[in-house]
């Protein structure tokens, strides 16, 4: 009979063992996973600023003035414009 009570005793002791110790890991890993998603609300509102910024540095008047101001660059008389014809589109 005690042998039977100190079997029993170490399954209960081996048992409560590893609930701790999944438990201890699981509050890790939720740890680990609230800090992962803090970085990637950081990272989503840092590529929403760079495309803001890209947009800004790209409109068609800032990159006008650029060409206009830095490279001396102009648009050619309407006479010098010649259209090619393009092939269709393929369906």
């Amino acid at each position: 009979m005690t042998r039977l009570n100190l079997l029993l005793l170490a399954i209960v002791l081996g048992c409560s063992l590893a609930l701790v110790t999944s438990q201890h890991q699981a509050r890790k890993l939720y740890t680990e996973l609230q800090k992962e998603q803090e970085l990637a609300n950081q990272l989503e509102i840092e590529y929403g600023q760079l495309q803001l910024e890209l947009s800004t540095w790209a409109t068609h008047a800032r990159i006008e003035k650029l060409a206009t101001r830095d490279l001396q660059l102009r648009a050619p008389a309407a006479s010098r414009i010649q259209v090619l014809p393009g092939e269709a589109p393929a369906k």
